[in-house]
């Protein structure tokens, strides 16, 4: 009888567990349930959405580029990007129909993304307007019509290795598109979608909306009208004289702004990735029609060094001058040629010009009067001025792939050399460390920093930064700098600059014949440096004609090519009152 009675208290109390347990549970459950719909509805609403949302980018306006006119050297056109969501396509075939149609596409092409299971597909991006209206006209299911921007040159080629250019995601490539990206690209948008389970967008829900931002206006020193006439100027030499290239650098040597930057020949901005002259792209293997495209995009104005031979005897002159190794009325005697240590080195007039002071030397560009100089001031002295003139660093352009100064080691200089060095061999260096350096020397001796960009304005006009630039100050003493002003302007007025003498105005430079290497390959670069005027230097140019065919003396066929650019632009300078500060 107990046992019984044990038997049936031990079920009981089992069963009673048991309910204890799942009342519990449900308990738990039903808190679980309450604190999810109650507490945490908000949440799993935004998350349940989000399963149903479709989202579209909506490129920003990328910023303009503007020269010192006001002129639009960089815009945009409205292009069109063309999807497809396949969820929402009710009748296939009329898709792939009209798009290849429309779209100048393959049916297959166009089909593989139809029925491609996706979210959202892209057909094509950079269509025209008017195509991309004409396939809205349609209003097919499924086809999504966004309108997007598309980068535009108006001027094609002008400028083409300053300004650079976009690539398919509007991304700059080069030049000052890449510098000053963070400032063009401007912020996207979205359009986010409410769709179904099964993916179709929920017209009820309507669209939501996150508009762009555009990119903010670059303005830039460049001005059109002296930009189109160097580049005229740079294209006829390098026809008439059958050379390789011509690049014509023009500058404010105040404040380092750069009014042209030429390099021909310059290439289309609007067609990049075509080859130059006529080229077939598929005659190339990848690897090589990339490296075509590179040199075809190449800036030498600073991505190229060369020897700069006779103009590079302004440095060796003020060195002289600063140093006290010379002064402009000590004498010298030019036979033809100068002896350093075993080497015979020749001055370009073989008969020599015999007695001469400094003053004269400079204006004959006498080889044996700057060897003298050079050996006076002497290695250590001489290299601690191509230090203190910044020779040895980069100008610091506000263009990508600038190339530093190619220079011995100071331990590896000796007399021969140093020689060769005095009048411009042996080393090589950049168009723009040229025209800087000169620039500080004859500007009053302030090293400035070469740049185009002057400020960034946001698209509603109400933000607006200025850029600012590095001055270093006492490059060379004033007195240095006016009395390199007086000479230069002495070889222009009477010397081996003369061709470069504009009426009317008062004109300093040097010109320049190199060799290329090897020697004796028979490729000479002629160049001439001028400024104006003499006394208060505003604008300087640099015209540099490479392996040109026939004459090839700077003094010859680039002195002219500063003279013409000069007899332009210094009546337009001062209509435009320009900026002397």
């Amino acid at each position: 009888m107990d046992d019984k009675m044990n038997h049936k208290t031990y079920h009981r109390s089992k069963t009673v567990t048991v309910v204890f347990l799942c009342t519990l549970m449900l308990l738990g459950l039903a808190g679980r349930l309450v604190y999810l719909m109650v507490f945490q509805s908000e949440y799993y609403t935004l998350k349940a959405r989000e399963l149903h949302e479709r989202e579209r980018s909506i490129k920003a306006a990328r910023g303009r580029i503007i020269d010192a006119n006001g002129k639009i050297l960089a815009d945009n056109k409205t292009v069109c990007t063309v999807s497809v969501i396949h969820s929402q396509i009710t009748d296939a075939e009329e898709v792939i129909a009209v798009l290849s149609e429309e779209l100048g596409l393959s049916q297959d092409y166009v089909r593989k993304r139809v029925e491609k299971y996706s979210s959202i597909e892209k057909i094509k991006s950079n269509v025209d307007k008017a195509v991309g209206d004409t396939i809205r006209s349609y209003a097919l299911d499924g086809v999504k019509v966004d309108e997007d921007y598309k980068r535009y040159y108006p001027y094609d080629t002008l400028a083409s290795k300053a300004l650079g250019f976009t690539g398919g995601d509007n991304q700059g490539i080069i030049g000052l598109e890449v510098v000053y990206e963070e400032y063009l690209k401007g912020e996207a948008g979205t359009i986010l979608t409410v769709t179904d389970a099964k993916g179709v967008e929920q017209d009820e829900e309507g669209e939501e909306r996150v508009e762009p931002v555009s990119g903010r206006d670059l303005y830039v020193s460049l001005d059109i009208n002296i930009q189109s006439y160097a580049t005229q100027l740079a294209k006829q030499t390098m026809e008439t004289k059958e050379a390789d290239h011509v690049s014509i650098l023009v500058m404010n040597p105040q404040n380092g702004e750069i009014l042209a930057m030429v390099d021909v020949p310059e290439f289309d901005l609007n067609n990049p990735y075509t080859l130059p002259d006529g080229m077939d792209a598929s005659a190339f293997s990848e690897e090589k029609r990339q490296e075509l495209l590179n040199a075809m995009w190449r800036n030498g104005c600073i991505n190229d060094t060369y020897e700069p031979g006779s103009t590079f005897k302004i440095v060796t002159a003020a060195a002289g001058l600063e140093s006290g190794a010379v002064k402009p009325e000590d004498t010298f005697n030019c036979p033809g040629f100068i002896m350093v240590e075993d080497r015979k080195i020749r001055c370009h007039k073989v008969g020599g010009h015999g007695a001469e002071n400094f003053v004269q030397g400079t204006m004959n560009s006498c080889n044996p009067v700057f060897i003298t100089v050079g050996l006076r001031i002497g290695v250590e002295r001489y290299y601690s001025y191509f230090r203190q003139f910044g020779l040895l660093d980069k100008t610091g352009i506000d263009l990508p792939g600038e190339a530093g100064t190619i220079m011995h080691k100071m331990e590896n200089i000796g007399p021969v050399e140093l020689a060769t060095i005095s009048f411009g061999q042996s080393f090589q260096i950049t168009p723009i460390q040229l025209a800087t350096t000169a620039s500080s020397i004859v500007n009053g001796g302030r090293r400035i920093t070469p740049h185009l960009a002057v400020r960034a304005v946001s698209a509603d006009g109400t933000d607006s930064k200025s850029f600012t630039y590095p001055v270093r100050e006492d490059v060379v003493s004033a007195e240095t700098s006016e009395t390199m002003r007086y000479i230069l302007e002495q070889v222009v007025a009477e010397g081996s600059g003369k061709n470069g003498a504009v009426e009317g105005y008062r004109i300093g430079g040097k010109t320049a014949t190199s060799q290329t290497l090897p020697r004796g390959s028979g490729k000479y670069i002629a160049s001439f440096l001028g400024f104006a005027p003499a006394d208060d230097p505003q604008v300087l140019a640099l015209a540099i004609i490479h392996n040109p065919k026939g004459t090839y003396y700077g003094g010859q066929i680039a002195a002219p090519v500063v003279r013409q650019l000069f007899e332009n632009i210094l009546p337009y300078l001062e209509k435009k009152d320009y900026n002397r500060t």
